[in-house]
């Protein structure tokens, strides 16, 4: 499924925020089955997926209004809430540690700050090659990596056949696996 346009969704996020109900409506339309999917990915349940996401839309609901298109895409912005709240419900099912140990233990140490450093190198190196790629296989990584489309969402939102789309991306994926190895 292809998304509105961004003019949309930030239009109906700020419809939203003041109390629409048609706007939300159709922003639940466009958005919910990627963000459902999100959630199954995060809480792999079915059940717990549509529990989240109902929240999710309750979050929404609520802090429309918070919403600045300068700061984030609307798809990014709702991806980030269904991330947040995926999370929480995953923390609320373990159990709480009551040893202290255990809590000790799970504090960073030293390879935790080594391996941070090495995502916050392998971060700079994809940016880096991202930037090298030509502007269409960007644009089809970005979206399906970044926003969570797939070859057909892509083909329908960038209305491109959906075998060029494919080839963007399989191009795009082997140049950015040569930089990655050039950098690291």
């Amino acid at each position: 499924m292809a998304y509105p346009p961004h003019d949309v969704l930030i239009d109906n996020l700020h419809a939203s925020a003041r109390g629409d109900g048609l706007a939300f409506e159709k922003l639940y339309r466009a958005t919910s089955p990627h963000l459902y999917a999100q959630l199954l990915r995060i809480v792999r349940q079915e059940a717990a997926a549509q529990d989240c996401l109902q929240l999710v839309y309750l979050r929404v609901w609520q802090v429309a209004g918070q919403y600045d298109a300068s700061r984030a895409r609307p798809m990014t912005w709702l991806s980030t809430l269904t991330r947040n709240i995926g999370i929480d419900w995953l923390r609320r099912q373990r159990p709480q540690e009551a040893d202290s140990e255990a809590i000790i233990d799970s504090l960073p140490g030293e390879s935790d700050v080594e391996s941070e450093s090495d995502i916050n190198q392998q971060a700079e190196s994809l940016q880096q090659c991202l930037t090298e790629l030509p502007a269409q296989q960007r644009q089809v990584l970005e979206l399906a990596f970044f926003e969570g489309l797939t070859h057909q969402d892509l083909a329908s939102h960038l209305t491109t056949p959906l075998g060029t789309v494919k080839s963007w991306v399989r191009r795009g994926l082997e140049r950015l696996k040569a930089c990655m190895t050039r950098l690291t």
